[in-house]
């Protein structure tokens, strides 16, 4: 064997084994997204009301929905969909309607706070009752199930300078309003989350309202939602 042909051998050889090394290697890689356990999942979350739930007089990011998407960033659960149905102004034959009309899909996490016009608008109490049973129907539905749905009670609106003059009329049928919401859910085992208390302990506090000094400014939504955030992680880790 010649001196030539015995180095194109070795030469061979070692192309050879450098070729099986990285073949080896690429056959070995997942054609799967690695997601590393501490990346965020995904959810998709329905919040159904009124003014309360738009964040009527903050920005979008200062309304309590967003503000509950982002701090459940936090825990590694992301909302990768968040649709709000509300408007200031809406009963809960408003936000009947409008729900009939979009027909929103199903979603992993479904929130519900509406009645403050009902009441505000003097409407008879009956109606907001059956109007209520069936929004609630309707989230159970739209969350695939009862364990998915968290109610969010009425904030006192008779503790600002728009309700003042009629600040005890109002918070007590604001809590028959409460009552009867809280009740319908206890039956049903659904969180009723009360953030009436958090409203009324803030009152007209200069960080407690909008400029409209009738709606809750972002940083009482951050209030609601340090004690909204414990009851959304429980139902979506379930």
């Amino acid at each position: 064997m010649t001196t030539t042909t015995l180095k194109s051998l070795i030469l061979l050889f070692a192309f050879s084994i450098l070729f099986s090394v990285f073949s080896c290697g690429k056959d070995d890689e997942s054609t799967e997204p690695f997601v590393s356990p501490g990346d965020p999942k995904g959810h998709s979350y329905l919040a159904l009301g009124d003014s309360y739930t738009i964040g009527q007089g903050v920005s979008q990011l200062e309304s309590w929905p967003y503000q509950l998407s982002d701090s459940l960033l936090e825990y590694a659960l992301s909302i990768d969909t968040l649709t709000v149905i509300a408007q200031t102004g809406w009963t809960t034959a408003n936000l009947l309607d409008n729900i009939e009309s979009q027909q929103p899909q199903k979603h992993d996490l479904v929130s519900l706070l509406i009645g403050v016009n009902d009441q505000f608008q003097s409407r008879p109490f009956e109606d907001f009752q059956t109007g209520f049973d069936e929004l609630l129907q309707i989230a159970i539905d739209r969350a695939s199930g009862k364990s998915n749905v968290m109610v969010i009670s009425i904030p006192d609106y008779g503790v600002t300078p728009f309700g003042s003059s009629n600040s005890a009329t109002i918070a007590m049928e604001l809590d028959e309003y409460n009552a009867y919401m809280e009740g319908e859910c206890n039956a049903l085992d659904i969180p009723f989350i009360n953030i009436t208390t958090i409203s009324r302990e803030l009152e007209d506090d200069e960080q407690a309202l909008a400029s409209d000094n009738l709606h809750p400014s972002g940083y009482q939504y951050s209030k609601w939602v340090e004690i909204i955030l414990p009851v959304a992680l429980d139902l979506l880790e379930d």
